[in-house]
């Protein structure tokens, strides 16, 4: 995901309907919508709400691999559009999100990738709509915007994890299967794979403050979230679980980015936090830098709440598929996070 050029252009309803739970948090204060279960054998639509793809063997890719998992696929209309970096105009993209939450045909959508331009949508999205028709909507990176915008504005639950033209490994593929299939009340484990070193080293998880902690897992890209800050579509953390990740951004900025979480009150609302992968995130030049690690002893420590990192959440080929919005149960101490009750509608 190029962030770099991520659009800071954000703008702005919702029916009151039967939903789980009146308690957990959101900006709009609505009660959690629940998307209905993804069927066997059913409709999956793929969208791309942020930026253009450029080879289109990538929609190939991306239409056999739910085929593979044993779903039809439709296209949206405007999948292969382009406007500059953008994948069509921000109405076009609006009106294949739209209409794929209007289709009754279609069961899930998919955003095929993340890159920039989904906070662009927002605004025209329809959210009465959306609320009446809920279903799963799978991506992550740049999507963390559309995540944010379907809780605060729907009271949706929505899922970060791997896009359309990610990586469908083995563990991608089993963690799809044990969330949307057999609908089992998932443990998030890092998946730790000993190699030829005398020691595991790869996905490793490190506890910043010990404990155990129940709450809604809130979160995604710290860069986008970070982004939304002060607009109708950034999430009420009361008594959440934040989990965030990122990608190519020095420690400093990491460190700025956590700092407006701290100024905007949401550091102080949380009852854990979840750190994932930060994939490139190297100091470059300068007289040197904070570590990741200074930065959670300056921001997450003095919280004294659950805290740890290195979940497999992030820009990496074997990610979790985390339920946005769903009540998860976390433990600092085990590197592990569970769902606490099932996250689709009763048939």
């Amino acid at each position: 995901m190029h962030k770099r050029s991520f659009i800071k252009s954000l703008g702005l309803g919702v029916l009151s309907l039967p939903m789980l739970s009146a308690s957990l948090p959101n900006s709009k204060n609505l009660s959690i919508r629940l998307p209905k279960a993804l069927p066997k054998g059913g409709t999956v639509g793929i969208v791309s709400p942020s930026a253009a793809t450029a080879d289109r063997m990538q929609f190939q890719f991306a239409k056999e691999t739910f085929e593979a998992l044993g779903y039809q696929v439709i296209l949206g209309q405007h999948l292969m559009n382009r406007r500059g970096h953008l994948a069509g105009t921000d109405q076009e993209r609006a009106d294949d999100l739209n209409e794929m939450f209007a289709n009754p045909s279609i069961d899930a959508i998919v955003c095929i990738r993340g890159g920039s331009g989904a906070a662009r949508i927002l605004p025209l999205l329809d959210y009465p709509m959306i609320q009446k028709n809920p279903k799963p909507l799978l991506g992550y990176s740049d999507i963390t915007a559309l995540h944010a915008a379907l809780y605060t504005q729907a009271g949706l639950v929505s899922f970060h994890g791997p896009n359309g033209t990610g990586s469908w490994n083995n563990f991608n593929v089993k963690q799809f299967e044990s969330i949307f299939i057999n609908q089992s009340l998932h443990t998030f484990e890092n998946e730790q794979v000993k190699g030829d070193d005398l020691i595991i080293k790869n996905n490793r998880v490190s506890t910043i403050f010990p404990g155990k902690a129940t709450g809604t897992i809130l979160g995604g890209n710290l860069t986008v979230l970070a982004a939304l800050s002060g607009t109708p579509f950034y999430p009420d953390f009361t008594n959440a679980i934040l989990f965030i990740e990122d990608i190519g951004e020095d420690p400093y900025k990491i460190d700025r980015m956590i700092s407006t979480l701290k100024l905007n009150g949401t550091l102080s609302k949380i009852k854990g936090f979840i750190f994932g992968q930060c994939t490139d995130c190297n100091p470059s030049g300068g007289f040197g830098s904070l570590t990741l690690d200074d930065i959670w002893e300056d921001y997450i420590v003095p919280l004294k709440i659950p805290a740890y990192k290195g979940a497999m959440i992030g820009h990496i080929p074997k990610q979790f598929i985390v339920p946005h919005g769903a009540t998860v149960e976390m433990n600092a101490d085990t590197g592990t996070f569970q769902l606490t009750h099932s996250i689709f509608q009763k048939p």
